[in-house]
């Protein structure tokens, strides 16, 4: 995967707040998948964080107040106001064009956030609901959001309650070291894809779909999931005409199959319980993410994507 070198890149999309507090001081917080709470779900990129156990897909975080608070009942929101040193002015200093990108795997975010922010707000240009921009926040180890506290074990999420993606950067050393992910710049980028997937169905309203069908290899948990899969393809397609990115290889797209197999819901319970439980799937099997991922890639359609209303995942 090449960027434009030319490129502009806007730091002004990402939040960096690694380093930072995110309060609060002993334990508890954090997940709790079972909790039902007003913030809504969080929508993550697999059904288990990478040393976690598979836990349900599309999770509810529990609102707890302040990470480690003692569950105040309060709604936690991080401000970005924590005691650490902010990182934001040396990522604006550091990632400044794509040829940064090309270079470094932080600016290679900033400038796959930037692509996909703008094929998204062209492609939703004169709908119904146009698009708006969402965050990608930077974290270390935890995080406070509108939809509860989480942990890096949690791996990369969208939050509909804030509208912001969340990404610890180790998640992709992990991806390659504990599920044997082959890696690559694009395996990168579907990540960011995948997770900007769930903001567009946040706008056009395709999560409220799910309902209380959370698991299941039909489930509307899963849709949702294949759906953020195929919008991720359909970006790839696109992704030269944002004016970021010079080119997207066959082998790229390899590489970013090659991550949505290892993260199937199939693959992962083999994996941490010995067993495959189908009617636990809340992500679908590394077959369909792999299907769908292609679908939105070969026909650069959105409208090809809606799993919802597909006869077979």
């Amino acid at each position: 995967m090449d960027f434009d070198d030319d490129a502009k890149l806007d730091t002004g999309q990402i939040q960096d707040r690694r380093g930072q507090s995110s309060g609060g001081g002993g334990g508890g917080g954090g997940i709790n998948p079972g909790a039902v709470a007003a913030g809504g779900m969080a929508y993550k990129l697999a059904g288990g964080g990478i040393t976690g156990l598979v836990v349900m897909g599309v999770v509810v975080l529990l609102m707890s107040g302040v990470l480690g608070g003692g569950g105040s009942g309060q709604t936690a929101v991080d401000t970005g106001q924590g005691t650490g040193t902010s990182q934001s002015g040396d990522l604006a200093s550091r990632c400044q064009t794509g040829a940064d990108a090309d270079q470094s795997s932080e600016c290679r975010i900033v400038a796959a956030v930037n692509s996909v922010q703008a094929y998204w707000a062209g492609a939703l240009d004169g709908g119904q609901t146009p698009y708006r921009k969402a965050d990608t926040v930077f974290f270390s180890d935890r995080v406070s959001t509108a939809c509860g506290a989480a942990t890096s074990a949690v791996g990369p999420f969208y939050c509909p309650a804030d509208e912001t993606v969340y990404l610890d950067l180790g998640f992709f050393d992990e991806l390659r070291s504990q599920f044997g992910a082959q890696g690559g710049a694009f395996a990168e980028t579907y990540v960011i894809a995948h997770e900007y997937g769930h903001h567009v169905q946040h706008i056009t309203g395709y999560d409220t779909l799910v309902g209380k069908d959370r698991q299941g290899p039909e489930s509307g948990a899963v849709r949702l999931e294949l759906q953020a899969d195929c919008f991720a393809g359909v970006w790839a397609r696109n992704a030269v005409r944002t004016g970021f990115v010079e080119s997207i290889t066959r082998a790229d797209i390899e590489d970013g199959l090659d991550a949505a197999s290892v993260i199937g819901d199939d693959r992962i319970q083999q994996r941490t319980q010995g067993r495959v439980i189908p009617e636990a799937f809340t992500h679908g099997t590394s077959a369909q993410r792999q299907r769908w991922l292609e679908t939105g890639y070969t026909t650069g359609d959105p409208n090809r994507c809606n799993t919802f209303k597909a006869s077979s995942l």
